[in-house]
């Protein structure tokens, strides 16, 4: 009987998830992790709940349960790169590096050597290039076994049947070799289906809990409030992008992200972040949600995961390859162009401009239903705003 461990989060999916993985014969181990402590912090976490949601699926299964803790491996592996990034000016995706850091990597491990699986399962909507027994044969002695795998012979992540709920974006960053050990149940079904699965299985509590929409295992909370707990305040001005006049103030540049409403008092117009400046702590502003000074079409990442271990064979060819591009998971996807550096960095230029690219945010690339992989932003291109007044300063000065 082949061994599977399911994720449970607490929520339908991946109830769903080891609901179909016990339909096909499978002996399954509902795991549940804890990762954030709740002493450390005023605010209240739904952690406990979860933990009990995922154990009432069990026990409708009549499967075992397991609670794993990874309290400090998150801290220091996700949380603290969290507190990092804020302080550095950008944007970070505690999603993606908690998949990559913790359920990927320790939550994978205690799968496959403390509890003898053949493979792990989660409640993702994403697909891969291979079947449950080419999983099951890939098993071996260590999760830290090497894998040396030439691309076309790679497991490849392909995007979910669901485009709606297409979920490879937050497994960008994952391990081929986790991937060759992973079952995603849910990749061929759509949402509506999945609840219909649940209902009919009896998972009525889990159908009644909205969409987590808060920070990895941590939870919805308010922001500035939560965020003031781990940095102090830094004072600095909101500044007009278009005269420099300061609007107001603010209680620290890592508070805001661009594209985000700011709310300036004393001001009844929007404005909205438009940039970051650390060094002197201001946050520059303009006014109106669709301001050109919003708007670029260039960026570069950090040296790029591919999912595959290797740059595509275009890539690796010619140094530029045609694909599409997100920096949100529910972004449509945007048509570009990779530059590769000799570094592993990339060059990304965009089809069309795109509102409030991030720094801190991963930029994900596709191709052909393909999740390839993914770069963190670490340069944004100029935006319109200031490509055009560079062109009318060029034009006053060089009036011919």
């Amino acid at each position: 009987m082949r061994r599977v461990v399911c994720a449970l989060s607490g929520g339908v999916d991946s109830a769903v998830a080891a609901l179909l993985l016990t339909r096909k014969g499978y002996h399954v181990t509902g795991v549940f992790m804890k990762n954030w402590d709740t002493f450390d912090e005023h605010d209240t976490c739904t952690t406990d709940q979860d933990c009990e949601d995922a154990y009432r699926v069990c026990k409708i299964l009549s499967i075992p349960f397991r609670q794993v803790f990874y309290v400090k491996e998150y801290w220091h592996e996700v949380f603290s790169y969290l507190i990092k990034e804020y302080e550095m000016g950008r944007t970070p995706n505690p999603d993606i590096m908690c998949n990559k850091n913790i359920k990927f990597k320790y939550l994978l491990r205690f799968a496959m050597e403390t509890l003898g699986a053949d493979s792990m399962a989660t409640g993702h909507y994403a697909r891969t290039s291979q079947g449950d027994e080419q999983v099951f044969q890939r098993k071996s002695g260590s999760i830290e076994g090497i894998c040396h795998n030439h691309y076309n012979d790679a497991v490849k992540l392909l995007q979910a049947a669901d485009p709606s709920k297409d979920q490879t974006f937050f497994l960008s960053q994952i391990s081929q070799h986790a991937l060759r050990h992973t079952i995603f149940p849910l990749g061929e079904l759509r949402k509506d289906v999945v609840k219909k699965i649940a209902a009919e299985a009896g998972f009525h509590h889990v159908l009644k809990r909205k969409e987590s929409m808060g920070i990895c295992f941590i939870g919805e909370r308010k922001f500035e409030k939560f965020i003031l707990q781990y940095l102090e305040p830094r004072p600095g001005n909101f500044v007009s992008i278009e005269d420099g006049k300061i609007m107001g103030t603010h209680k620290g540049w890592f508070l805001f992200t661009l594209g985000q409403r700011a709310r300036i008092g004393g001001q009844t117009d929007a404005w909205f972040v438009v940039d970051k400046e650390i060094s002197t702590g201001d946050v520059f502003v303009a006014p109106g949600n669709s301001h050109p000074a919003l708007y670029r079409d260039s960026l570069q990442t950090n040296s790029v995961h591919w999912i595959t271990g290797e740059p595509p064979i275009e890539l690796q060819r010619d140094k530029v390859m045609h694909c599409n591009f997100r920096f949100q998971h529910r972004m449509p996807l945007v048509q570009c162009t990779l530059t590769r550096n000799p570094d592993g960095t990339v060059w990304v230029t965009l089809a069309k401009t795109v509102r409030a690219i991030t720094p801190g945010q991963f930029a994900v690339f596709y191709k052909d239903g393909e999740c390839l992989g993914s770069g963190k932003i670490m340069e944004i291109g100029p935006s319109m705003y200031m490509t055009h007044q560079v062109k009318k300063r060029t034009k006053l000065t060089n009036p011919s």
